[in-house]
């Protein structure tokens, strides 16, 4: 359909922990069958690749990167790359997320400054350098993927995670604001549980729903869930795809939820 035509998207986070669509996998894909070019950045390079070859498969344009984008040289770094390779940047997706399990009480100091750099900072830098590009060029669109997490109890503690979401809808708010008259949106997306490879690799979870037992954990999300089952990466590709598009143009400061209706629920 072409909604991103002549656009080039950054998409942080585009490769998969594991086999499957990761959140930040099937957003660089959406991108690209609707006409943007990608430019995919991964902390691993391989994972990157893949996406990037599945893109290129398809007859899409993309470019891989490898950064850690919680360093701010290799921030500066990946901005630079992807203007080198396309000379603009007109969407950001700021995908990459990790969660430690643990009460106030119970997670370490350094888990916590570990989820912040990765939740939070990444986010922060990627926006504090691609924010002047957009300017420059006239504008541009903004996508932090936060969660549920964000605004309510979930059923499982890990405030850092939590904490780090809630910081990101701020973060997102108060830029809105103050980047909108220079026609730069920032938006959130807040998925709901979602069955992706990074739930299925964190053993901290899979031990909080069910003593480890993968299988087991994906029927008490389900459960979880008033539509009876979880989300998928392409669920939350597809707002972002919404976000990214010229269709949400008076569209900013908003924090989308993606989450089959479980915010809706009085528990969780």
């Amino acid at each position: 359909m072409d909604r991103l035509k002549g656009k080039v998207a950054m998409v942080v986070g585009a490769g998969s922990i594991g086999p499957g669509w990761g959140n930040g996998k099937a957003t660089a894909v959406t991108f690209a069958r609707e006409g943007a070019s990608v430019f995919c950045v991964d902390r691993n390079g391989a994972a990157a690749e893949e996406t990037v070859k599945i893109i290129t498969g398809e007859g899409g344009k993309a470019a891989a990167f490898t950064a850690d984008v919680a360093r701010a040289a290799e921030i500066e770094a990946m901005v630079a790359a992807c203007l080198a390779a396309y000379g603009r940047i007109d969407v950001l997706d700021n995908n990459v997320g990790i969660a430690e399990v643990g009460s106030v009480v119970e997670v370490a100091e350094a888990e916590w400054d570990r989820v912040f750099a990765v939740n939070l900072k990444s986010a922060y830098l990627s926006m504090k350098h691609v924010i002047p590009v957009m300017i420059k060029q006239g504008g541009g669109s903004i996508i932090n993927i936060s969660s549920i997490a964000s605004i309510r109890h979930v059923g499982i503690s890990y405030v850092s995670y939590n904490a780090s979401k809630a910081a990101m809808n701020q973060m997102t708010r108060t830029s809105a604001v103050e980047f909108a008259s220079k026609h730069v949106r920032v938006n959130a997306i807040l998925p709901g549980l979602m069955k992706t490879p990074m739930v299925e690799h964190s053993a901290g979870l899979a031990q909080s729903y069910a003593k480890g037992d993968v299988e087991a954990m994906w029927r008490a999300r389900d459960a979880q869930v008033p539509m009876g089952h979880m989300g998928d990466a392409w669920d939350v590709a597809h707002a972002a795809l919404f976000l990214a598009s010229d269709e949400s143009k008076y569209v900013t400061g908003i924090e989308l939820v993606v989450d089959g209706g479980i915010t809706c629920k009085s528990g969780a």
